[in-house]
């Protein structure tokens, strides 16, 4: 679990911080990296983070992208106007302290231009700012030092209420149910631990994307500096599970990971 202070993240988000923009995707989006999101039979939500602080930026795109969403990442809302009309964001994340416009300026833009939820992160903590946010028309007002996993959790929920999340990964006859934590292979319910679920629905939003160790401990447990083998461990006990149901799903690609697929190629 990653939790930020403000201005600094954890080790993982800390070596993913450039001084660039930043965006992750599915791989139709252009200059961005990305899982076959749209194959699994889910709509993930499309985040644009508008946040000064490199390290922040950094680890909230990390974070969203490992969660299954397309990310765009700006330092400043220069571009605000360009981004919402090519982007088209589900929901931006605005800091409120930025260079140029603050957020609060950038939330007129977006409230005036599109329907887009808006998530505020700031480091005031005081009641008048909060209450200064929500009455802008921010849909929800986080402050700083904040979870990651709350942060992504809080921007699902947006999108769920805006009917912008579908909550099931389907790939062949498996259904993952995000929101129930549910799995069902056939017909029949397979029981899993919380971190074998999340691993799970990792590996079912990025199908068919060969996923590292590395990157499946930093979204699964929040960090890269650990024992690549809790990885294994968890990987063998999900398949053991999902192979009492049905044919491999789930495949190891010697040297490179581990990728969850419809038949062994």
């Amino acid at each position: 679990m990653w939790t930020l202070l403000a201005g600094r993240a954890g080790p993982s988000a800390l070596s993913a911080s450039r001084h660039v923009d930043i965006a992750c995707g599915p791989p139709t989006s252009t200059c961005r990296r990305g899982g076959l999101v749209d194959n699994v039979g889910v709509q993930r939500g499309r985040i644009l983070v508008i946040e000064d602080a490199d390290a922040i930026r950094a680890a909230v795109t990390t974070a969203l992208f490992a969660a299954g969403h397309e990310v765009l990442s700006r330092a400043d809302g220069a571009g605000l106007e360009h981004d919402l009309a090519v982007f088209r964001p589900d929901v931006v994340v605005l800091d409120v302290m930025l260079p140029g416009r603050d957020g609060f300026a950038l939330l007129e833009t977006v409230r005036a231009r599109c329907e887009a939820g808006v998530v505020m992160l700031t480091a005031r903590d005081g009641v008048e700012d909060r209450v200064r946010g929500l009455r802008a028309g921010s849909d929800d007002y986080v402050v700083k030092p904040f979870d990651l996993t709350e942060l992504v959790a809080r921007i699902e929920a947006l999108l769920r209420r805006m009917g912008r999340l579908q909550a099931k990964l389907t790939i062949g006859d498996l259904v993952v149910d995000v929101d129930s934590g549910v799995v069902v292979r056939g017909d029949r319910q397979v029981a899993l631990t919380a971190t074998e679920f999340k691993l799970l629905t990792y590996l079912a939003t990025h199908r068919d994307r060969v996923l590292t160790k590395t990157q499946n401990l930093t979204a699964v447990w929040g960090y890269e500096d650990y024992d690549p083998n809790l990885v294994e461990v968890y990987v063998s006990a999900v398949r053991r599970k999902l192979e009492e149901h049905g044919p491999r799903l789930l495949q190891t690609v010697r040297g490179l990971g581990y990728t969850l697929r419809v038949g062994d190629r």
